[in-house]
């Protein structure tokens, strides 16, 4: 056995976040946990990389410069992904939240992440439908 964690289906997280601060910190969180984490600065970055067929976990900010997480969200949809995706943002916008929640997230995560919340999601123990608290 390698160490690695395994999220609940075994795939990477894929990280979409504008702020390399916060990319860089959940990467290091996910590894030290071992999970397998990319990280992405943009919509527009992901889609160059991910083809829409790629199982994993997409822990998407909701506002990035460029196309919006919701945008992309919309975008996998389009594309027939069967990737799931975990939303984060600093403002928890009850419109968009249940926008993305009916359109198939699994989660919307209120910043900062909570480290145990995010860990708990990913090995599949509980499913958030509402902010941290």
């Amino acid at each position: 056995m390698d160490g690695t964690q395994q999220t609940a289906h075994g795939a990477t997280v894929f990280i979409v976040d504008d702020d390399a601060m916060v990319r860089r910190a959940l990467a290091r969180l996910l590894h030290s946990a071992g999970h397998q984490a990319e990280t992405f600065e943009s919509a527009r970055a992901f889609l160059a990389r991910t083809p829409a067929a790629e199982q994993g976990i997409v822990l998407l900010d909701v506002c990035m410069p460029g196309r919006s997480g919701p945008e992309l969200q919309q975008d996998l949809l389009d594309r027939g992904s069967r990737l799931e995706i975990l939303f984060m943002s600093a403002l928890d916008d009850a419109h968009v939240r249940e926008r993305v929640l009916v359109a198939g997230a699994r989660a919307w995560l209120t910043k900062p992440v909570d480290a145990e919340q995010l860990l708990a999601l990913l090995s599949g123990r509980r499913e958030m439908r509402q902010g941290a608290g």
